[in-house]
């Protein structure tokens, strides 16, 4: 009996095998899944070890890190993707010649924090299933061809932090649920470079942000609930849309702003003083409104030895003082 197991697990330890059989197995499923997979990925074989491609846990030795990079494999992405059910993290990025939509495959992956499909020509519309991923914390669906609206189900997921689906196709509004989000944590919004459009929801004021980013839409109405003093935002550019509100009456971050950007709107109003007391802010720009009255100053930034050049407030109804011209 004891020849007989040596002889049954010999190739194994001769070996160094790892990788279990059905990760083995839904790897090279993925791989031949794409016409020219065998071109591209010649050393994804029977004989090799997936724990040598990708990361494996240390115990149980499934994998638990599936990333592919600047890839030119042309097709959709296969069902046999939702197989790899110990995955934590999944990136298929800079893939050019992915294609099709995210399959309800993917959803198999209840165990996956990061899930990013970025750089790559995916299509048809961001899915509701992926409220299903109840684990995922970062969620980059970036720089595709998705359309349609956001789903509202996004804001059930309870453990996210990053949400990014900027450089799409997406439609219509905000969903007011994101301003419910069942996360308690401090979450980033990046949904720039979209036709997005409406007015932000006023209950978007509830949620914790630390980015806000829906910068080149054509968003319109009031985006002020997203500033005040209580809050712990580090950037937030709402740039080139047609939001209209009064810039007098908003507070901001004073011990977190590091980053702010209005311009290219229909913005007016003053500017308040309470702006200098934002230290740590590195970036601004309020452009192109319709802002009025005497800039603020002196500055007193940490990381500047000075404040903002006139490109930071140029073209505006009548804003004036340094570095604009002198009041009258």
């Amino acid at each position: 009996m004891l020849l007989l197991l040596f002889f049954l697990l010999s190739p194994l330890v001769a070996t160094g095998e790892r990788c279990h059989p059905d990760d083995k197995t839904a790897i090279l499923k993925f791989k031949n899944s794409f016409t020219n997979g065998p071109e591209l990925l010649p050393g994804w074989t029977q004989d090799r070890d997936c724990c040598d491609i990708f990361d494996c846990d240390e115990t149980t030795n499934r994998v638990i890190d599936f990333s592919l990079t600047y890839s030119n494999l042309a097709g959709t992405i296969p069902d046999v993707i939702g197989d790899l059910t110990y995955l934590k993290s999944l990136r298929l990025k800079k893939m050019p010649f992915l294609v099709g939509p995210i399959p309800r495959a993917i959803t198999r992956l209840k165990h996956v924090t990061f899930l990013d499909i970025s750089w790559t020509n995916v299509s048809g519309q961001v899915p509701s299933f992926l409220s299903e991923l109840q684990n995922v914390m970062i969620l980059d669906l970036s720089f595709n061809n998705l359309s349609g609206p956001i789903p509202s189900s996004l804001a059930t997921l309870p453990n996210i932090i990053g949400l990014d689906l900027s450089r799409n196709k997406l439609t219509g509004p905000i969903p007011e649920s994101f301003g419910h989000f069942v996360s308690q944590s401090t979450i980033s919004i990046l949904l720039s470079h979209n036709m997005l459009s409406g007015e932000i929801p006023k209950s978007l004021g509830n949620t914790n942000l630390d980015s806000f980013d829906v910068s080149r839409n054509n968003f319109s109405g009031d985006a002020s609930m997203v500033f005040g003093a209580s809050k712990n935002t580090t950037s937030i550019d709402i740039s080139r849309n047609n939001f209209e509100f009064d810039f007098t009456k908003v507070n901001f971050m004073v011990d977190t702003l590091v980053s702010l950007d209005i311009s290219h709107n229909k913005i007016y109003g003053e500017i308040s003083p309470q702006i200098l007391q934002a230290y740590m802010l590195q970036m601004l720009n309020v452009s192109y409104n319709r802002l009025c009255g005497r800039i603020p100053s002196p500055w007193k930034l940490k990381y500047r030895s000075e404040g903002f050049d006139n490109s930071s407030f140029i073209h505006n109804r009548c804003l004036c003082g340094s570095p604009l011209d002198e009041c009258k």
